[in-house]
């Protein structure tokens, strides 16, 4: 019996620790959480819209060789992408309209990722998850959002 007292002490200290380690994890704030998202996948954006806008020939041949995406003309498939990545992302950063801001830019990586880059799903469905989050839990508290009455107050702290 004295063995077997042995060997369950180190796995109940190991399960007290995951436990205390997971109780100061779930402390984290999730308006923290929400600012974070909501600034990280913007960047991604907004860094690929600049990129765009910069060589605005380059952009529109890149979407006319290399992207090919059906049914639109490159012009339009670009212009609808620096739209999207920047105009979006702008809301994204500040917290305003987010909802509604996920919803193109899902849009446009579920159309990367079935007719342009159908191999580069890790990042993809990074970028995706952290929309998915925003969609379904709002800006959180620390966004325009909350401060015009788009997000209800009753969502404070959840």
């Amino acid at each position: 019996m004295a063995a077997h007292a042995m060997t369950t002490t180190p796995v109940s200290s190991v399960r007290a620790s995951v436990a205390r380690a997971c109780n100061v994890l779930g402390r984290v704030p999730r308006p923290l959480l929400q600012l974070m998202f909501r600034l990280s996948v913007a960047s991604v954006f907004i860094k690929a819209g600049l990129t765009k806008i910069a060589s605005w020939e380059t952009t529109v041949q890149l979407f006319a060789d290399e992207y090919k995406v059906p049914v639109l003309p490159p012009e339009l498939a670009a212009t609808m992408a620096a739209t999207f990545e920047l105009g979006c992302s702008t809301l994204l950063l500040v917290g305003f309209a987010t909802r509604a801001a996920t919803l193109p830019l899902l849009g446009m990586i579920a159309v990367i990722q079935t007719f342009v880059y159908p191999h580069a799903y890790p990042e993809h469905l990074t970028w995706a998850s952290l929309l998915l989050f925003l969609l379904t839990r709002g800006a959180g508290p620390w966004s325009l959002d909350r401060a015009v009455g788009l997000e209800p107050p009753s969502a404070r702290g959840a």
